[in-house]
């Protein structure tokens, strides 16, 4: 796997140029509102789904590609925190990131925002595996689909030190 430093040092990566892969909109629907009264975790998570729908397609790892090539990307792992409560109305937006991707795996992570304070609401960083849909089985992506993910991660890379980023789940001590 390439990494974000030595991708920024190869390529010259300037962190205050970088944006952005997707940026995605909705809003915070009734249904979505459980019994403490702001939005459902699973809903947060319905979101980002939603968001990584939209980054699949912007990078060329969509439908379209999985119809035309009969291989696909399952995610494989999911980390989310939870920082601030939405409610009902709220509308929001998500900025999707690429961390990296190696021969198999693809590295990438949403930050979700009230879209009117800017204030950031939950994040999610995920990996996802590449499948052959025919066998479903892991399986290499095509050279052409790998560097343009690698070059997708130079142009798309979070921002340094963003907070949720590779976060492993413990416990303090």
């Amino acid at each position: 796997m390439l990494f974000r430093s030595d991708r920024r040092r190869a390529q010259g990566h300037n962190p205050r140029m970088s944006t952005p892969a997707i940026e995605y909109r909705d809003t915070v629907r009734p249904e979505w509102i459980d019994s403490n009264g702001h939005m459902n975790l699973a809903f947060y998570v319905v979101v980002f789904d939603l968001a990584t729908d939209a980054l699949y397609r912007a990078l060329g790892i969509g439908d379209d590609y999985r119809e035309a090539s009969g291989n696909s990307c399952f995610t494989a792992e999911t980390h989310t925190l939870y920082e601030r409560e939405v409610h009902v109305g709220d509308e929001l937006l998500v900025r999707g990131w690429v961390v990296g991707a190696d021969s198999k795996r693809f590295h990438y992570f949403h930050e979700m925002f009230h879209a009117a304070s800017g204030e950031r609401a939950a994040v999610q960083d995920l990996m996802a595996l590449r499948i052959d849909m025919r066998v479903r089985r892991v399986s290499p992506f095509p050279a052409d689909r790998l560097a343009l993910l690698r070059d997708a991660a130079v142009r798309h890379a979070p921002p340094p030190g963003i907070k949720g980023l590779g976060r492993k789940i413990a416990l303090p001590g």
